[in-house]
C-alpha cells in the first residue's frame, strides 16, 4: 500500500473516530419535543479533510461557515476549506495522446537500456487546496437538541496547487517537460450535495459534523477525467442573532 493510500484509509478512520463519540452523544440526547429557539445566523469552524481518491490524494486541514437562516427549515451560506496533502499521478490518468507518447518513449528507452526491466512510473504530488463554496441548506429541527441538515444542490470553485515531487531521474526528466515550472496551478468549478447533524449544547453553542461529495476536474489538461472529492468537517458550531421561531 503506498504512502498516498495509508494516508487516506488513516484519515477515514479519523473521521470514523471523530463521528463515533458524536453519533453516540446524539443517540443519548433527549428528543421529545422540536426546538423553540432558532437564530439568525450561524458559523462554523473546525477540522476538515478532503479525499480524492482518483489520484490518491489525503488533505488535512480546516473548514469554515457562516449562514443566514430566512426561516427555521432552510438557510444559505458560503463555506471555505484549506487543506494540504499528498497523492500519486500515474500513466493511466494521463490523456490518451498523451499516454500514448510516454508509452512510446518509455519503450524506446527501454530497448536502449536506459530503464530498469519492469520500470513502473509513479509521480508522488504535495498539494495544497482551497475550496469556496455557497448554496441552501435545509434543516430539520423535530429534536430539542439536535438538528438534521441536508445541501441538496450546492456550487463553488476548487483551487489547487500541485508539486510533482519525483523520485528517479526518469520521472524527473519526465516532469520537467510537463511542469517546467516545478509546479502547477488550476481552478475549475464544481458542484456537489451532501449534509450532518448538529448536537445543541445550548441556544448558542453546538457541535457539527458534516460530509458532502463534489466533482471537479482540475488540470483538464494533465488528467483525462474528472474527480470526487470528499469533504469531511467536524468542529465547534455558534448560534447567534434574533430568535427567528417568535
Amino acid at each position: 500500500m503506498c504512502t498516498a493510500q495509508r494516508a487516506q484509509h488513516k484519515g477515514m478512520r479519523r473521521m470514523m473516530l471523530f463521528m463515533a463519540p458524536l453519533a453516540f452523544l446524539w443517540l443519548s440526547l433527549p428528543a421529545f419535543s422540536e426546538q423553540e429557539y432558532v437564530t439568525r445566523y450561524d458559523a462554523f469552524v473546525g477540522y476538515g479533510f478532503l479525499s480524492s481518491p482518483n489520484v490518491s490524494l489525503f488533505e488535512n486541514g480546516f473548514a469554515a461557515q457562516v449562514g443566514f437562516r430566512p426561516k427555521t427549515w432552510y438557510s444559505f451560506g458560503f463555506d471555505f476549506t484549506l487543506a494540504t496533502g499528498d497523492g500519486m499521478i500515474t500513466p493511466n490518468l494521463l490523456p490518451n495522446e498523451l499516454q500514448t507518447q510516454l508509452g512510446g518513449a518509455l519503450t524506446q528507452m527501454a530497448r536502449a537500456g536506459l530503464i530498469p526491466p519492469g520500470y513502473n512510473l509513479q509521480v508522488p504530488i504535495h498539494s495544497r487546496t482551497q475550496t469556496f463554496a455557497v448554496g441552501p441548506q435545509l434543516a430539520f429541527r423535530h429534536f430539542r437538541n439536535e438538528t438534521i441538515f441536508f445541501r441538496p444542490l450546492f456550487a463553488g470553485a476548487m483551487f489547487e496547487k500541485a508539486t510533482p515531487q519525483p523520485t528517479d531521474a526518469i520521472a524527473k526528466s519526465i516532469v520537467a517537460s510537463l511542469t517546467p515550472n516545478g509546479s502547477k496551478t488550476d481552478t475549475a468549478g464544481f458542484v456537489g450535495l451532501g449534509g450532518g447533524f448538529d448536537i445543541l449544547i445550548n441556544k448558542h453553542f453546538a457541535l457539527r459534523s458534516q460530509v458532502d461529495v463534489v466533482y471537479d476536474h482540475l488540470f483538464n489538461d494533465l488528467l483525462k477525467d474528472g474527480r470526487w472529492t470528499v469533504r469531511f468537517s467536524v468542529g465547534p458550531a455558534f448560534n447567534f442573532g434574533p430568535n427567528i421561531k417568535k
